[in-house]
Parts: structure tokens; sequence; C-alpha cells
């Protein structure tokens, strides 16, 4: 390795870059695929009580959850007037529900006169008005105080200063978005370049098929680590086919990777243990039969990545029914995730 290549931030594995792949493929990547935006953040180690100690995590709770944009459910979760959902996250739980065919708002689900939840578990439901399981107050799905049992007894109680309290609440691509701050920020600022990089990727036509939730044993931020980085692949995931990564971060709140598949990369003869890694390097075909595509045998000249992007083309869009011949060979291929901090990942492709 040639000394600046030593460097910190500079260091990096035998083979060719994500870039100069992708500039080969058969079918180039889109623009926003070839954007690079490569940043140096240190290396210094992690203090392991961010992700020990309850203080912590109470701070967190306090100066970060309680004042960041954060997805929390899809509007078909709530297509019609009167469906709601449930979002929690630690201390906090935030209403979300459709007021009318074209508004969508959010509420802190808590009651105004004593506190107490006003709605179950997260998830979804519906109803026409919102009421508190104690006392009965209610509420109209748009917040306003709606009747109050033995009204002549609270004098006081008026419904500029007991309506649900609301909280942020902006959609993008579909996705539902609630921020608790008192004055929000607008969700785009913390989107940054997603709106125009998911122009050439849309999601707001993508449905529901699978909603799965698990209980880690671990803090949220090492939860959402191992979908950050591509270092595990060798051993997680037994492939031989290498880790070669492009590592972007656009901005405080948005960062991407871009796991290259269907190439081989040499780093995998030697810096890995085992004598599986030491093997002889790996031909087309055997790159081939790597990729979950019908096999057939390579003609001379032909790589595994042009001739399995195709091969997905051909297949995925006899399934779906869907035109896949403008789709790059990185979009069939390549994992590409774009993460948009708190708790938000995005696969285009």
């Amino acid at each position: 390795m040639a000394e600046s290549d030593s460097k910190p931030g500079r260091a990096r594995a035998q083979g060719g870059t994500i870039a100069e792949i992708l500039a080969s493929d058969a079918k180039p990547a889109p623009a926003p695929l070839i954007a690079e935006a490569y940043e140096f953040l240190g290396d210094a180690d992690l203090p392991a009580s961010r992700y020990t100690c309850p203080d912590f995590f109470r701070e967190e709770m306090a100066t970060m959850w309680s004042r960041t944009w954060q997805w929390a459910c899809r509007e078909e979760h709530i297509p019609g007037v009167g469906d709601h959902y449930v979002y929690d996250i630690g201390p906090y739980s935030v209403i979300i529900t459709r007021v009318a065919e074209d508004q969508i708002k959010a509420f802190i689900n808590s009651c105004t006169h004593r506190g107490t939840r006003l709605l179950g578990e997260e998830g979804p439901g519906f109803g026409q008005s919102f009421n508190c399981p104690f006392h009965g107050w209610s509420w109209h799905l748009d917040g306003a105080l709606k009747d109050v049992p033995g009204r002549w007894d609270f004098p006081h109680v008026c419904d500029a200063t007991h309506s649900l309290q609301e909280a942020a609440c902006e959609s993008w691509q579909g996705f539902v978005f609630v921020n608790l701050a008192p004055n929000a920020p607008p969700l785009s600022e913390q989107l940054d370049v997603l709106p125009e990089h998911f122009a050439h990727f849309p999601l707001e036509g993508r449905r529901i098929r699978l909603h799965v939730q698990k209980v880690l044993p671990a803090n949220w931020k090492a939860a959402q680590e191992a979908f950050m980085e591509a270092y595990h692949n060798f051993t997680t995931h037994d492939s031989p086919t290498g880790a070669n990564t492009q590592y972007d971060i656009f901005g405080p709140h948005v960062s991407r990777f871009i796991h290259n598949i269907g190439h081989y990369f040499p780093e995998s003869l030697s810096d890995y243990p085992g004598d599986k890694w030491r093997e002889p390097p790996l031909t087309e075909q055997e790159l081939l039969a790597g990729l979950p595509v019908t096999q057939r045998t390579l003609q001379t000249g032909e790589t595994a990545r042009a001739v399995g992007a195709q091969l997905l083309r051909d297949e995925m869009g006899a399934q779906l029914n869907v035109d896949f011949s403008d789709v790059s060979d990185s979009e069939m291929l390549d994992s590409i995730e774009y993460h948009l901090f708190p708790n938000a990942f995005f696969f285009p492709g």
C-alpha cells in the first residue's frame, strides 16, 4: 500500500472502486448513484457508555428523540378518515390520524385533563373521536375538545386550552414523519438530498406487504449499525464475493452505502482467515452462480454482473409484469441503502 494510502481515511483494499465499476456497467447507473460525498469523520474509539449508560439513554430521549423528525408510519396505515396509528418511542406516544381525505395530523397520546394515555398499544386503529378511558373526556379527530362529562363543574376548561396537544406531522413519498418539538423546522431540512435522489426511485407507489417487529437486547444504535456497513459480509453471510462498498455522507442526517454484488474483489485472497479466502479468484461463472437467477453458461467475454442484471430484468419483469429495461445494472444487483437519522432506512432499486 502506498504511503499516501495509509493516511487516516485513505486506506482501502485492492480492486476497483464502486465509481469505476458503475461507470463500466453495461447499463450505467443513474445520477444519484454516481454522486459521491465521502467525508472522513475520524477513527477515535466511541465510549462504550454511549450504548450502555442509562443516563445517556435518557438524555438521548430528552434532547434528541423529543425534537427530531422520525418516521412513524406509512400513509396506507391510515387510508380513510378516522383511521389512526399509534407510534411509541421511549417514553413518548403519538397518535397519527387522517382528519380529512387530504389531511393528516398528529397528537400527543395523552388526555389534557389528567394525562391518561388515550389509545393503547402501538399500531393501527379506527374511531370517529378520541376518548379518555379514565374520566370519559373526548376529542374530535382534529383534536378539538368534544365533550366533558359534568361540564358544569369545569368552568375553567375551554376548548382553546384543552384541545389535544398537536405534534408536527409531514409526509414524504408516502412515509409519515412526526416531530415533538414545539417549533419544529420543516421536514425538508432533515431530508436533505433524499427528495432529489428519490425522484429517480419513487416510493410513494409502494405498499406494505409485511410488518416484522422484534425486541432486541441491545441499544437502538447497535441495532441499526449492522445495516450501515458491509464489513460483516464475509463472516456473517459467508460470502466470498467481497465487501467492496462506497460510503457517502450527505450532511448531518443522511448517509448511504453502495455494496457491489456480482463482481470479484482481490481482498478475499488474503485479508481474511481460513482456507476458503486463499482459493484462486472466482471465475465469472462462479460469480453468476452466487446470484439469484436462472443459471446458464456464460459465453466468452460475458460477465456475471452484466448477464446477472439482465436475467433479473427478464425474470422479475415477467413475474411482476414490470418493464425493467431502463433500470441500471447497479439498481438490479447492488445493495443500495440510504439512512435517514434517526430511524429510517430506504432501499432503492
